[in-house]
């Protein structure tokens, strides 16, 4: 599903956010990555689909080389789950949910929201799945976090993609909020088939939830192992 090869990325003022990654992940897997702050998860995410340009190394998305050519295809088959919601606050949540429709609508017709039934229908289906469904006409800024971040994932599955990125989904939530969003990610992953790779400071949660887990630190791996062998001491790797 994903390959990435000896990835680097500097920063101006020499900042090394990623120093030679290399990382393999499955189809259907649900992969967690776990690092303090600054130590390149985010940067790596983001490398992924696009969002920041590398210096040097590859990825590969279903066996093809991402390059400018064949990034916005990665782009489609790929959904994204902010920290911070990434919401807009004065639209109602089905609203939010068809702005990852964004790419593929007309331009025109998205300026000012006017989607299709079929898409409103595949909106109202997502916000469903969340659990969100009697809250699809809701501001965004009425709701709470962990109904904004659920908000979030159906705006980024909406568009049915094959690899969900999730940067730090539940780390402003507290923690009744935070195993609910991170079963729903499960949830997602096992029903519909879509591969997670999921950033995260909690080792609780990515032991109950991962398929397996990496550890990164200072741009670098530290471990890539399962759930079952991680213990302390591998922790304390990465969490000195």
């Amino acid at each position: 599903m994903l390959e990435i090869k000896n990835l680097k990325k500097t920063f101006q003022g020499g900042v090394e956010a990623l120093r030679g990654v290399d990382l393999k992940v499955n189809k259907g897997e649900f992969l967690s990555i776990l690092g303090p702050s600054g130590s390149g998860k985010t940067t790596l995410l983001r490398s992924i689909n696009g969002l920041e340009n590398i210096d040097s190394g590859e990825i590969f998305f279903e066996s093809e080389k991402i390059n400018k050519i064949y990034l916005p295809q990665v782009q489609k088959k790929t959904g994204m789950i902010f920290q911070e919601f990434n919401l807009i606050n004065n639209l109602s949540a089905i609203n939010n949910v068809l702005t990852g429709l964004l790419n593929s609508t007309s331009k025109f017709l998205s300026m000012f929201y006017l989607f299709t039934k079929e898409q409103k229908l595949q909106a109202l289906k997502a916000l469903e799945t969340v659990g969100l469904l009697d809250k699809a006409y809701n501001r965004a800024d009425e709701l709470s976090g962990g109904q904004r971040q659920r908000v979030g994932i159906a705006r980024a599955i909406i568009k049915k993609p094959t690899l969900l990125l999730a940067d730090e989904p539940v780390a402003s939530l507290d923690p009744k909020a935070a195993d609910l969003i991170m079963s729903l990610l499960k949830k997602i992953n096992k029903e519909f088939k879509i591969t997670v790779v999921c950033n995260l400071h909690q080792v609780g949660l990515a032991s109950q939830y991962s398929d397996r887990i990496v550890g990164l630190l200072d741009g670098a791996i530290m471990f890539d192992n399962l759930p079952s062998n991680i213990n302390k001491t591998i922790i304390d790797q990465i969490y000195k």
